[in-house]
């Protein structure tokens, strides 16, 4: 079975499991760091550990693993689609 795709991202769920870690990059200054992603809610917020920005979603996107990430959030993966998971709407 071929992989599902997040299609905002092109980014492949494995074998229908949710992986629950994904690297987060930094738009602002590159620094990455491995997370791990809330299995319950999105995570709306996080504070870059090289330069202290707060990152935020980008439009369209529920949380900042869907945004700054290698891989989306578990309700993401879940579903197998790239519309909003936490009741957020896009613009």
């Amino acid at each position: 079975m071929p992989p599902t795709l997040c299609s905002s991202l092109a980014m492949p769920v494995l074998d229908g499991r949710v992986v629950l870690e994904s690297t987060l990059s930094c738009p602002h200054c590159g620094t990455t760091k491995l997370e791990t992603m809330p299995t319950d809610a999105c995570q709306f917020f996080y504070d870059c550990t090289g330069c202290s920005a707060v990152l935020r979603p980008n439009p369209g996107d529920c949380c900042v693993f869907c945004s700054f990430g290698t891989v989306p959030c578990p309700p993401i993966q879940a579903s197998g689609s790239s519309r909003p998971c936490c009741g957020s709407e896009s613009a």
